[in-house]
């Protein structure tokens, strides 16, 4: 296989990285996205395959089909254990599978740098003992570096999304301790001073430094964040990834991994800012780590006041009797694996003759689109999700805003100076007629805030599992 052809069928991959970029962009063309984006992986794959056996063969190796064996395995491995990740993972536990895969995207990364700063030959990049070029230095060493920080950074996340772990660092509520974002800034000058000194005289113990402190920087930016912005670290993170494979890219002069880490860090970085905007954040605090520090001192007592409360039966005549739903899902409904029992609910209001919607905030869930994904699991026609600022017009006119187990999203709190969340864009459920909120208990939500919709005399309390609850609302709608 020629240079052309690789770097051709490198470019193809490209393309299609792109037009799965461009198709994940909306439900109904998602699909089509990811066909795009296995196509271009599996082209990319088999052209590494044939790549290295081209390599080998040139630098004379008795058989050169014999490391190929282990990248076969590889491979096989590796695809198989991500195929039965993705079948085998619950909706619940997808965003801690996201996270786990940026950890894996890191490591990657830094094993990849590492191999090549000890035998850079093996990558063409410099002759058998020949000094590495003082530019690649400095792309292996920022590759490292992004690549460490991706991977501790994920690996924390993963503990703090998954929630089941007594260890300290992994449990929701932030971890702050005084001088903390001072250290953070000694700690990155002195990842840059040790990259300058690897830049310089090319000393394995520089480029140990950098990727040691990445590793350490990477703990320490994502412990103060609270569960509450865990959607804005996994876009982040998702933006690391990627800028930690394009730096490696440059190294390994791969147009493929340039052009599908730059598309993964430019699309994650711009998904960060619009996460940002939707929970009133800083965008540059995000990437410092500096946020979500304040979530568990805003506590309330706000649980021992008296609220309306009602039953399933209650729910389904107020639902009955309504000419037009807006259905606002949360956390809570993936917990509880509500979806298709909500889609349920949906189809025999409809056939009433009742107009329902489904209000989606950007960051309702654990992650990024998480109740997209979740309503489409149980094929819930896209033309009635909505977006947050395509909804909110409707609020004032809708008869019922059923909220399944949403809570900072909807809580008016974003309104009034002062507050935690002060400035957040919220669903207006407040606006509508009648509000029916189905939780478990009155516990706070992630940002730890009293929610004053569900004190309202037009809100109306249904405590219970999710799935429960809407599964008796259905069997009591005639």
């Amino acid at each position: 296989m020629s240079m052309n052809l690789v770097v051709l069928l490198y470019l193809v991959a490209s393309v299609c990285f792109i037009q799965a970029l461009k198709g994940l962009s909306h439900p109904t063309t998602s699909i089509r996205g990811n066909v795009f984006g296995m196509l271009g992986m599996a082209i990319a794959a088999l052209t590494t395959v044939a790549l290295i056996v081209k390599l080998a063969s040139q630098q004379g190796l008795a058989n050169p089909y014999f490391g190929l064996s282990y990248v076969l395995a590889g491979l096989v491995l590796g695809g198989g254990l991500g195929a039965y990740m993705a079948k085998k993972v619950e909706m619940t536990k997808m965003p801690e599978l996201v996270a786990f895969m940026h950890s894996m995207i890191g490591l990657a990364a830094v094993c990849i740098a590492i191999v090549a700063v000890v035998e850079p030959w093996a990558f063409q990049i410099t002759t058998h003992g020949g000094p590495i070029p003082g530019g690649n230095r400095v792309e292996l060493a920022l590759g490292a570096f992004i690549g460490a920080v991706t991977f501790s950074g994920s690996v924390i996340a993963y503990g703090k999304l998954s929630g089941g772990y007594k260890f300290r660092l992994f449990q929701g509520a932030p971890v702050q301790f005084p001088l903390q974002h001072p250290l953070n800034l000694v700690l990155g000058l002195a990842a840059l001073f040790f990259c300058f000194g690897f830049w310089h005289s090319q000393s394995l113990m520089d480029f140990a430094l950098v990727t040691a402190l990445g590793l350490l920087l990477g703990v320490l930016l994502i412990i103060p964040i609270g569960g509450a912005d865990m959607p804005v670290v996994v876009s982040m993170l998702n933006s690391y990834s990627g800028w930690a494979a394009a730096g490696i890219g440059f190294s390994l002069n791969n147009s493929m991994l340039i052009i599908a880490g730059s598309l993964v860090g430019s699309s994650g970085a711009i998904l960060s800012y619009i996460m940002c905007k939707a929970m009133n954040r800083s965008f540059f605090n995000v990437i410092l780590g500096g946020f979500g520090g304040d979530a568990a001192a805003a506590q309330t007592a706000g649980a021992q006041r008296s609220v309306k409360s009602g039953s399933a039966d209650d729910a389904a005549f107020i639902l009955g009797n309504a000419d037009s739903v807006i259905i606002v899902p949360g956390y809570g409904l993936a917990v509880a694996r509500a979806q298709h029992a909500v889609k349920e609910l949906a189809l025999k209001l409809s056939a009433k003759g009742v107009t329902v919607k489904y209000a989606i905030h950007p960051v309702a869930g654990r992650m990024p689109g998480h109740m997209n994904v979740l309503l489409a699991e149980a094929e819930v026609p896209y033309d009635q999700v909505h977006e947050m600022e395509n909804i909110n017009g409707e609020f004032g006119q809708a008869d019922v805003a059923i909220v399944l187990g949403a809570n900072d999203v909807v809580n008016p709190a974003a309104l009034q100076k002062g507050s935690a969340i002060y400035g957040m864009p919220i669903l207006e459920a407040y606006k509508a007629r009648t509000i029916i909120v189905n939780k478990r208990s009155m516990a706070a939500g992630y940002a730890g805030l009293d929610n004053e919709l569900f004190y309202m005399d037009k809100t109306m309390m249904v405590f219970g599992d999710a799935k429960k609850v809407v599964e008796d609302m259905v069997k009591a709608i005639e």
